[in-house]
């Protein structure tokens, strides 16, 4: 009753029902003692709404203190000593926030609306106080952790309040956060804090975007000062643009850029539900369930899939970004994501994804804004598909080179889906230092690359190639293991398919950095060899499973100059390549499990990388294929290039057989006049060199394959002679 009679007086004064009037509290003892009764009301049950409204009223009216003009019913104490009484006033609004048990989904809006006032309220002091100080800033971030903590760290409950205000919460922590550094740059403890709290938001799926959101606007900014206006521009929206404050320096955005991108620690560690759940909140759960035995079996984690996905885009995205491909007219959509995705996530009824009504988190779209006119906000809420250089989906199907002169046309083919690169791009070691350990450890989950022998007790470098001298040659990798090998561990809608989403995005981006190399350009070695140790294993998997999945359709579409370039070693990658390609070229119905890649882009990476291998076989005859790794099966371990010759005859016709494209088409055409003046070279050279030695079975068999011998055992006289 007292608190109900204080607050009410106090709220009649600020001029919302009627005409403000000054304060009648002179003292500080006075303004204290008020205080400490609109703290007590802002921990009453929502079923007094109305006193709690009251004290949310009062509150937000004296913060109008900070500004250089307060407003008529801010008590004199206040503004005479501003900063102090506005530390207590964000101290006590944790009260607020705090989820109350056994409230009605009615009751529950109520405090989210309040919430919201609050939370709009120190967001407009953070960006237009000039009074206040560093201890303020520092108790404001304090404040804002602390509830994003008490809110967001629990497991996620299905329309609570921690579910309404998760996405809200984050944008202004993260938002004010930026502001902070513009005036007092957070102290380290600060920053350690924010990390380490994030790193129990992580099955929250609006932490991921607002953290995709964020890295990408100062990523932005970041290029802007580093290589200048010539430098491809990162189009992100305006709204994103507009979070990093005008006044910050670059030695703050370089700060801010990479403190942010690490505070969310292992992106990796999102398709590991074990360690994602080992957290306070998590295990508290777990004792008081009856229904979750294990921390890691609650049904919030079966979003993580989807959030590993957008983790691993907003990496790719800021890889793209450096590389100047964020240039191109693309937008990237969620509408992207494959059905399988969408359909192995599933998120419970208790799924932490907001609904439309909401303000969406942003992600960055390398669209200009004539082409954004028109596309709804919401379609840009996901991060990058597979960056197929340009969009396959808006390529007709049947576009097929205009130009009357074959000549050119073939000068021309593939011309259209090349992305530019920015010339001055930074090194590939630079990206990888940033990135690769990142993206080589996501794309390597399942693999036998994280089943070895280094996944406990080691204090060896995650990112380290060691050689193993138990087979002499051969690398092992020491890699901590992505999921548990435990089946019991972790439910089954948190098994390793359902991470191939995000481990096809991080293959895709680590190929177009090595295919990104300048001329004479240098990689470290640790780097090939993890590079070339994670395509064998992806393209091994497809070997046996025998479908093109999404990891072996973004290798494909992203690797079409991987054998152009002169990357050390890359041949050693020649037979799994070609047999890769003998799952996509000859099937005429190939299904695709990514829908954002088209039937027909996918088969002209696929032409460009056998038209890349036509000249290797006659241009290294016998010399043998080195193995990466040693092979069980001894005709692998002595194939030479020579051998390869009939196999990749045999996908020119077969590919052939099955195309349906007019530019494909031309393009395989192109490859086999190709091979047939290839061999006739070779042929006069042999000759000439040798003209003594009859060589009748050797040249008999540069043009050799299984199939053209069958399309001459079938095609009579007749068929010929008619055509």
């Amino acid at each position: 009753d007292v608190a109900l009679c204080v607050v009410r007086q106090l709220a009649a004064n600020l001029g919302i029902a009627q005409a403000a009037e000054p304060s009648s509290l002179s003292t500080d003892k006075e303004v204290l003692w008020c205080m400490e009764v609109i703290c007590y009301g802002l921990s009453l049950p929502l079923s007094e709404h109305d006193t709690i409204r009251d004290c949310v009223n009062v509150y937000c009216e004296w913060l109008t203190a900070l500004y250089s003009v307060p407003k008529l019913s801010v008590p004199r104490p206040v503004c005479e000593d501003p900063n102090l009484y506005a530390r207590k006033m964000i101290s006590h609004f944790h009260n607020l926030f705090v989820p109350r048990k056994g409230e009605g989904a009615d009751t529950i809006n109520r405090q989210a609306v309040l919430c919201h006032r609050v939370l709009r309220t120190l967001q407009h002091v953070s960006h237009h106080s000039v009074l206040m100080d560093r201890e303020t800033w520092e108790v404001l971030l304090l404040f804002l952790l602390a509830i994003n903590d008490t809110l967001l760290a629990p497991p996620t409950v299905k329309d609570d309040v921690g579910d309404q205000l998760c996405e809200r919460v984050l944008s202004v922590l993260l938002e004010v956060w930026l502001v902070a550094c513009t005036h007092h740059f957070p102290s380290p403890p600060l920053w350690k804090t924010l990390r380490e709290m994030s790193m129990t938001w992580r099955h929250r799926m609006a932490l991921v975007e607002q953290w995709n959101r964020v890295n990408l606007a100062l990523t932005q900014r970041l290029l802007d000062f580093m290589y200048g206006p010539g430098f491809p521009e990162l189009k992100i929206l305006e709204e994103d643009s507009a979070l990093i404050p005008p006044g910050m320096t670059n030695s703050c955005i370089a700060q801010c850029w990479f403190r942010f991108l690490h505070c969310i620690g292992n992106p990796v560690d999102l398709c590991r539900p074990t360690v994602i759940s080992q957290t306070h909140k998590f295990l508290q759960f777990a004792l008081t369930s009856e229904t979750v035995v294990d921390p890691c079996q609650h049904p919030c984690l079966s979003v993580l899939p989807l959030n590993f996905l957008k983790a691993i885009k907003g990496i790719a995205g800021q890889v793209d970004a450096f590389l100047g491909i964020a240039s191109q007219s693309l937008t990237w959509d969620t509408s992207e994501l494959s059905e399988r995705e969408k359909k192995d996530t599933h998120p419970p009824s208790h799924s932490p994804t907001p609904p439309p009504v909401r303000r969406l988190a942003k992600s960055f779209s390398v669209t200009p804004s004539a082409v954004t006119k028109g596309i709804p906000k919401a379609s840009l809420i996901g991060l990058t598909s597979s960056r197929i250089h340009t969009s396959s989906a808006h390529t007709p199907v049947n576009s097929g080179p205009s130009s009357t002169s074959s000549a050119t046309s073939m000068l021309s083919l593939g011309s259209e889906v090349r992305s530019p690169l920015a010339p001055a791009r930074p090194k590939c070691n630079s990206i990888l230092h940033l990135f690769g350990e990142w993206l080589f450890e996501a794309a390597q989950i399942g693999t036998e690359l994280t089943k070895g022998g280094f996944r406990e007790g080691t204090s060896k470098r995650p990112n380290s190639v060691m050689l193993d001298h138990s087979r002499k040659g051969s690398l092992s990798l020491s890699q901590p293991g992505s999921l548990s090998e435990d089946p019991l561990e972790a439910p089954s809608c948190l098994s390793i398919d359902r991470y191939q989403a995000g481990r096809a995005e991080a293959i895709g981006a680590l190929c177009r950095i090595f295919c990104a190399k300048k001329t004479g350009e240098e990689i470290l070695p640790v780097y090939y060899a993890r590079f070339y140790l994670t395509l064998q294993q992806c393209l091994r998997q497809v070997e046996v499973s025998r479908e093109c999945d999404e990891c072996l359709a973004c290798i494909l579409v992203n690797s079409t100059d991987l054998l152009r370039l002169d990357l050390d070693g890359v041949q050693m990658l020649v037979p799994c390549i070609i047999d890769a390609l003998e799952i996509v070229l000859p099937d005429k119905d190939l299904k695709l499990k990514s829908p954002s890649i088209s039937k027909v882009e996918l088969r002209r990476s696929a032409i460009h990388l056998l038209l890349s291998m036509l000249a290797l076989p006659l241009h290294f005859q016998n010399l043998g294929i080195k193995e990466l790794t040693p092979s069980q099966s001894q005709e692998r371990s002595s194939l030479t290039f020579l051998q390869l010759k009939p196999r990749l005859m045999n996908l020119l016709i077969n590919a052939l057989q099955v195309e349906a494209d007019p530019q494909n088409t031309q393009m395989l055409l192109g490859g086999l006049m190709l091979s047939v003046l290839d061999s006739a070279l070779f042929e006069e050279m042999d000759q000439v060199t040798q003209p003594d030695v009859v060589s009748n079975e050797t040249t008999s068999n540069l043009l050799s394959s299984d199939t053209m011998s069958c399309l001459s055992d079938t095609t009579t006289a007749d068929d010929w002679d008619s055509a």
